[in-house]
């Protein structure tokens, strides 16, 4: 298998640097390179060409995208990655033949003109929420929303291009209350949960 492992962490300097998203991907890598699959890996934050970028999507049979959550969703370098990149696939037709209906047969179902299946995705995040504060009705923020409903911003444009998003991970509560060893522990069981 070829998994592309994407590490959209931006660095502030003297605050966020950005070790332990890149100690999860480094879980990821060492996981799949023990499998014996073939790992191509990117930071968003050293550049990328989008030409070169969507064509290791298109490569790729399961790509691990690595993101801290600042305010509530990646940092802006995702977006801008995102952008440039699906654009390349959507022109192209390589990614999606846009959202799948037709001028001629509106009635088909949005989103059905994704060309990216197989593929598999998964988000893994880092962030300071507790986990307590998702799933909780009661939380001023999220009002009852999973982690999921959180990351949809992010997934739905994979789903969107027709892969499978599987199940995210995330290190909780990072700044408060760190349990960072328990959390790298429990990606790498998750990885081997999901990538059986």
């Amino acid at each position: 298998m070829k998994v592309y492992l994407i590490n959209a962490h931006l660095p502030y300097p003297n605050w966020s640097e950005g070790e332990l998203n890149a100690s999860c991907q480094s879980v990821a890598k060492e996981f799949f390179l023990s499998r014996g699959d073939e790992v191509v890996e990117i930071h968003i934050a050293d550049g990328y060409d989008p030409e070169v970028e969507a064509q290791k999507w298109l490569d790729a049979d399961a790509v691990v995208l690595q993101t801290p959550i600042n305010w509530f969703s990646a940092p802006w370098i995702w977006k801008k990655y995102e952008d440039e990149v699906f654009n390349v696939g959507l022109h192209r037709e390589t990614f999606l033949t846009g959202d799948g209906r037709t001028r001629h047969d509106p009635s088909k179902q949005y989103g059905s003109g994704g060309l990216m299946a197989p593929r598999k995705v998964m988000v893994c995040t880092t962030m300071n929420a507790p986990r307590e504060a998702f799933d909780n009705p009661t939380n001023p923020t999220f009002q009852g929303r999973s982690c999921e409903d959180m990351l949809s911003d992010i997934t739905d444009t994979f789903r969107f291009c027709g892969m499978e998003v599987l199940p995210s991970f995330a290190i909780y509560d990072i700044f408060k209350n760190p349990e960072i060893e328990k959390g790298l522990d429990d990606y790498r069981k998750h990885l081997e949960k999901h990538f059986a």
